[in-house]
């Protein structure tokens, strides 16, 4: 027998990849996929799997119940929510659509999972909501400490859903997965805005002194996580999905530089740091190493592959960056590389 998973956000860039490879790895699972097309939620993400008949898209918002419910209409066991807005400098311009979406929006969700009789239902999170870390490595159980209004809304909603668990015994789990990058990933994040941008030789904005620490992870080997955790958890639990590859933001752009025959001296612009910039994440995945999960792609391979693709994809990223995106960049970055 078939099964039905609501997707939501599944045009996004990590949704999408996920969609992808459940489509691919499981045969028996039907993907119904929820989203709103903000100015990330590309259709061109899916373009490949778009006939296939176990997939189908809603156009909708997950902050509209009624909307939700008719996406709902057909017996739907499981949602997997990616639906958010995620990145830190806009939530720093905007904070308020932030709060909208990861929090109101996950409560809109939670609220469907009680009345449908979902038997399943995973948030997907962020390393981000820990905070600074400045030695060691987060655990699942560690407090929360958010530093800049995106990690604090989607911590918000991990909240909500933890609370859900335990008040309405829905049932809830919650990945937290760390710094991501490979295909299809929206062009205003640190590896596809300097890959990008290096392609078409122009310069790229470096934060502070670019010793920012973060750990990689291949959206391949965060999507399967995101598989593998919703397969195999544990009601009520959080699992840490991270991939084991700590650079700082110098060393990355130092690779992407080389990958694409540009010079630190000509195309890097050093802009000033982020407010409440959190100088270093690192997560510790032991739990889901438990349950048999661990990142396979080799950060080397997988950066110089990503690059790759983007140098072999103007088709897709260059109308995104001639829209909508140039306004954005221009009011958060223009004034900086001046």
């Amino acid at each position: 027998m078939s099964r039905t998973w609501l997707v939501t956000g599944g045009l996004g860039f990590i949704g999408s990849n996920f969609i992808r490879l459940v489509l691919k790895e499981r045969a028996d699972v039907r993907i119904l996929n929820f989203d709103a097309m903000t100015y990330a939620g590309n259709p061109a993400n899916l373009a490949d799997v778009s006939s296939d008949p176990r997939y189908r898209f809603f156009k909708g918002d997950i902050c509209d119940a009624k909307a939700v419910d008719e996406a709902l209409a057909e017996p739907v066991e499981t949602i997997v929510n990616f639906a958010a807005e995620s990145h830190v400098d806009r939530s720093i311009l905007d904070p308020e659509a932030f709060l909208r979406t990861d929090i109101l929006g996950t409560h809109v969700l939670l609220e469907a999972v009680r009345r449908k009789n979902i038997t399943r239902f995973l948030q997907v999170s962020t390393d981000e909501v820990y905070g600074h870390v400045p030695e060691g490595h987060s655990k699942e159980t560690d407090p929360l400490a958010p530093r800049s209004p995106y990690s604090a809304s989607k911590a918000g909603g991990d909240l909500q859903v933890l609370a859900y668990g335990s008040t309405y015994k829905s049932p809830v789990l919650i990945t937290r997965g760390s710094n991501t990058y490979g295909p299809y990933q929206y062009p205003e994040k640190l590896i596809p805005l300097f890959v990008t941008n290096l392609l078409e030789d122009k310069p790229v904005p470096l934060y502070g002194d670019g010793l920012q620490v973060r750990d990689w992870i291949h959206v391949e080997d965060h999507a399967r996580g995101i598989l593998h955790i919703l397969e195999h958890g544990h009601e009520m639990n959080v699992y840490n999905l991270g991939g084991g590859n700590p650079r700082t933001n110098l060393e990355i752009t130092g690779l992407l530089l080389a990958q694409c025959g540009r010079a630190f001296d000509t195309h890097v612009r050093r802009v000033a740091d982020r407010p409440g910039h959190d100088r270093r994440y690192s997560i510790d995945c032991g739990k889901a190493a438990a349950l048999g999960w661990v990142p396979r792609r080799d950060f080397a391979a997988a950066l110089n592959e990503t690059v790759g693709w983007y140098r072999n994809n103007g088709q897709w990223w260059r109308p995104i960056k001639s829209g909508a995106f140039a306004d954005y960049f221009k009011i958060q970055y223009a004034e900086l590389l001046r």
